[in-house]
């Protein structure tokens, strides 16, 4: 017992000591000059990004002169590819990257993200009334934040003005889709749960959830008599939907001919009025409805049983390498350029540049701004597609989700289940195989 009770002593020793060292060495880097701040900072940056970052490179070092900021023109995914394959340590990896959301936590498994101070960041930004609500929230695993917000994602609905008419749709009206005729009226490809969960999440199905004591649930291996009447609505509408289809026998519902039947029926003259799509895809889009055919709207302008459809609050963050950790002079111009980056007074630059939109800046902003009505449309739409859908799962099981759903769902081409009931029991059986995987 005196041994363990001299080990424990020291040990008691060590740590007083060594937070000692480390207060001093924060309080150091806080009092240090910024004209001492001297370090070459690499960042990630896709090719039409460049004039933002080029500006927000320039007013980092108008703070840190001696700053030396050096671009790496890769692609985000081609730069996650590249991080997938090697590691932190790699010169091809840059020291300040974006990262989508979703990707957080197998990065972070893999040690490559160093952590940031995000609470401080948000202070000396501004813009967010509750930081932890956000993209911001969904960056913090055990305490730390390993991303800083960048850019908000959901789903919007674009409708088609000229094939609306034709139709004689209202459009100004939320579209219900159990209530069209033709099933070339609204696309939707529900064969896929990125925009599955779009149906699922209008009435709270959940796909998979993880507790907080981290186990595991999903309401897709509940009995169909156990199911809340609200759910059995929607896998009925999701049913009923495919089935307009496969007896029409359009390939909607084929996970490589889909798209491209979609892309064709959205073409003027061609019936398609509505389909989801991200503020990523209104340059296809748009071309595909030709000019002054496209309006934008909320995602939940689209209905399934009179309940509106929400997608979810996804986004991309910036991260730093976590080499650079120990590093307190990259570290702090790695703050400063995330900081002008994302900084609200540029926030209609960035957007010219990149196609982001901003979490901490509001709709008006851009509304008053010089871009294009139609950009503004969208801008508008995905603030409130956003504000109006449930924070995206980003927990690494929910990978798995992607497939179950997807498999099961196309297994209704060759089952061609006679009810919703059937079509559910095939979802259930490929859900029960996925959490015996879990287990």
């Amino acid at each position: 017992m005196k041994n363990v009770f001299k080990g424990l002593a020291a040990l008691s020793l060590a740590f007083v000591l060594s937070a000692c060292g480390a207060g001093k060495k924060d309080s150091a880097n806080e009092s240090k000059d910024a004209a001492d701040v001297s370090a070459k900072l690499t960042v990630q940056v896709e090719e039409a990004w460049l004039p933002h970052y080029e500006q927000a490179a320039n007013r980092v070092k108008e703070k840190y002169p001696n700053a030396d900021i050096e671009f790496k023109k890769v692609s985000a995914f081609d730069h996650l590819d590249i991080l997938d394959s090697t590691d932190a340590t790699n010169e091809d990896v840059a020291d300040l990257f974006a990262i989508p959301a979703d990707r957080l936590y197998v990065l972070h498994g893999n040690d490559v993200l160093g952590a940031i101070d995000s609470k401080k960041l948000q202070k000396e930004i501004g813009g967010w009334d509750n930081f932890d609500e956000g993209i911001g929230g969904n960056f913090n695993i055990d305490g730390e934040y390993f991303a800083f917000p960048y850019n908000i994602e959901s789903l919007v609905t674009y409708v088609n003005t000229a094939n609306a008419e034709d139709k004689g749709i209202d459009i100004e009206k939320p579209i219900e889709i159990n209530d069209i005729e033709d099933p070339e009226t609204v696309l939707f490809p529900l064969f896929d749960a990125w925009y599955g969960v779009a149906a699922t999440n209008s009435s709270e199905i959940e796909l998979l959830k993880q507790e907080d004591d981290d186990t595991l649930y999903t309401d897709m291996t509940k009995d169909w008599k156990d199911l809340e009447p609200e759910k059995k609505a929607t896998i009925k509408g999701i049913f009923n939907y495919w089935k307009k289809h496969y007896d029409a026998g359009t390939p909607l519902f084929d996970a490589d001919a889909g798209w491209a039947y979609i892309d064709d029926k959205f073409k003027t003259g061609n019936g398609g009025v509505a389909r989801l799509g991200g503020p990523w895809d209104a340059d296809p889009i748009s071309k595909q409805a030709g000019e002054g055919n496209l309006k934008v709207y909320p995602i939940n302008h689209l209905t399934l049983n009179g309940k509106p459809l929400a997608h979810w609050q996804g986004g991309w963050g910036l991260a730093i390498n976590s080499r650079i950790e120990e590093d307190s002079d990259k570290v702090a111009i790695a703050d400063e350029m995330i900081k002008e980056i994302v900084n609200p007074e540029y926030a209609v630059d960035l957007f010219k540049s990149t196609g982001k939109i901003l979490e901490n800046v509001d709709a008006e902003t851009y509304k008053d701004s010089d871009l294009p009505d139609e950009d503004k449309e969208i801008i508008s739409a995905t603030i409130e597609s956003y504000n109006n859908s449930p924070r995206r799962p980003l927990f690494k099981e929910w990978t798995d989700v992607w497939d179950t759903y997807k498999n099961a769902i196309l297994s209704w081409n060759s089952v061609a289940p006679k009810d919703e009931q059937k079509a559910y029991n095939e979802l259930k059986a490929s859900f029960e195989s996925m959490m015996e995987n879990f287990n």
